[in-house]
């Protein structure tokens, strides 16, 4: 290799930061390993920050876009590095890293273990779930450099992911159990949780360097153990609304629908049960403090029936005992 060979690959005219990468946060510059000869240019665009490292160390951070001349006496610590910059063999090493300075949104999150708390109306454990995304800006890079980055070449936000989430779990517990929502109040209250997970996730962002610009709750879920626990909470509460449709109380619609399990056996047994739990409705839908009128109880006898309480049979029997 020539002499003109050599001088070329010992200078380096511009360095900057070519084809940044979505959600990449950190960027190591790199010629010839980390060793940078004679570099004279430096070029910041908008939303990017530079940390300049010798031998280990940070010596310089440029926060504003813009060409760097790195031979001026106008930029004081490339003065005091003007003999490692120009000393085409040198065993003094720096290092350049780019980062992103502008805002990294819409960065997607999800919980990898659900959110366990105490339903406050109903009094049994719930699962939660939920997904979103969320907006990050890097506001204290030396923390971040020093404590996270340690040397790497490159850093992007999805590695943020299993730091933040495995921080907030707990915050959002404790609030969900002192904020008494029930299972059925979530999505009604869904920007609510979102804001104060925001606000309980603020110092998690900080400690790390990070601003957190905006949180977003997207949608939630329940597992398996909880969904049941709701089903069977709705089927009660079905009941009930069938039982003051009916003109009964609930533990009256629970026998009725005893009977008309029974009913549904075949043989003697099973039409003669049939044949009492329509007589039965037909005396628990008149009860004399009520006392409605007979177009009332016919339309509450019609929803018994439609809604599959009673057969057909059970419903003609019925409503003849009503009629006059």
């Amino acid at each position: 290799m020539g002499i003109t060979e050599t001088i070329k690959e010992q200078l380096r005219a511009v360095i900057q930061w070519e084809k940044p990468q979505e959600f990449q946060l950190f960027y190591k510059f790199t010629d010839k390993g980390d060793e940078i000869k004679n570099a004279s240019k430096l070029i910041l665009q908008p939303g990017q920050g530079c940390i300049f490292t010798h031998e280990g160390k940070i010596e310089g951070i440029f926060e504003t876009e813009g060409l760097y001349d790195l031979k001026t006496e106008n930029t004081p610590f490339f003065t005091t590095m003007k003999k490692v910059l120009n000393a085409f063999e040198s065993e003094h090493k720096v290092g350049i890293w780019f980062y992103r300075k502008a805002d990294i949104n819409n960065i997607r999150w999800g919980t990898r273990i659900p959110i366990k708390y105490n339903d406050p109306v109903y009094a049994f454990p719930v699962h939660l779930r939920g997904y979103g995304n969320y907006s990050i800006k890097i506001v204290d890079v030396k923390s971040f450099f020093v404590s996270i980055l340690a040397g790497q070449e490159d850093y992007f936000s999805y590695e943020l992911q299993e730091l933040f989430l495995s921080r907030i779990t707990q915050p959002i517990s404790n609030y969900l159990a002192n904020a008494k929502f029930s299972y059925a109040e979530i999505d009604s209250h869904i920007e609510e949780i979102a804001k104060e997970t925001q606000l309980k996730s603020l110092s998690v962002f900080e400690d790390l360097g990070f601003s957190l610009i905006d949180f977003r709750i997207e949608g939630t879920s329940f597992d398996e153990e909880t969904n049941q626990r709701i089903n069977e909470i709705s089927n009660v509460q079905a009941d009930v609304h069938a039982s003051k449709i009916a003109g009964v109380d609930y533990a009256q619609m629970q026998q009725l629908k005893a009977m008309r399990d029974l009913a549904k056996n075949e043989g003697t047994a099973g039409a003669s049960m049939g044949m009492f739990a329509g007589m039965s409705i037909a005396q628990n839908i008149n009860p004399a403090s009520s006392n409605p009128d007979l177009k009332t109880k016919l339309k509450e006898l019609k929803e018994l029936f439609d809604e599959g309480l009673i057969d057909e049979q059970e419903f003609k029997e019925a409503k003849a005992k009503l009629l006059p």
